[in-house]
């Protein structure tokens, strides 16, 4: 089955990263938690959303890997970092991860960026992240945290 070169170029850093895992690209959007869950026949808990923010105090990159269903409590991401925190806009998010909103996976940025994990993602022995553009996924069996870069696990709520 063939992919879109996007995807390729994310399937291609997986396996620069040692990482057997394959990219699916979907006939559907999975660009929310609600469609990736619809279109896998998984819970929306078990769908991995990728949100990036902008450390105000030095614009360095936050990213924080949220179950699907959970909302992220900003002011206590700004607490952990130790300052100001904003959604990042479309070209910061780009410029930092090389990846399009809604599309943005959980690891293989082009810059470091501070990541987070939501606990609650770890209940899963099997979750599902986005792989480089909205309708491409990938399936990490497993406990996502497996095959992060260095991370710390919280409570997003």
């Amino acid at each position: 089955m063939t992919i879109s070169a996007r995807a390729q170029q994310f399937q291609d850093i997986l396996q620069k990263l040692g990482l057997d895992l394959t990219v699916l690209e979907l006939p559907d959007s999975t660009r929310t938690a609600d469609d990736a869950a619809r279109t896998l026949g998984c819970e929306k808990a078990q769908i991995v959303k990728s949100l990036v923010f902008r450390n105000s105090t030095n614009d360095a990159p936050v990213m924080v890997l949220a179950s699907g269903p959970n909302r992220v409590n900003e002011k206590a991401i700004a607490r952990l970092v130790d300052g100001k925190i904003s959604k990042a806009d479309a070209d910061y998010v780009k410029r930092v991860t090389g990846f399009a909103i809604g599309g943005v996976p959980p690891l293989g940025h082009k810059e470091p960026v501070t990541l987070f994990v939501d606990e609650d993602l770890l209940a899963f022995d099997e979750t599902w992240a986005a792989a480089g553009t909205p309708n491409a996924v990938f399936k990490i069996p497993g406990k996502l945290t497996a095959i992060l870069p260095e991370h710390t696990v919280i409570s997003v709520k």
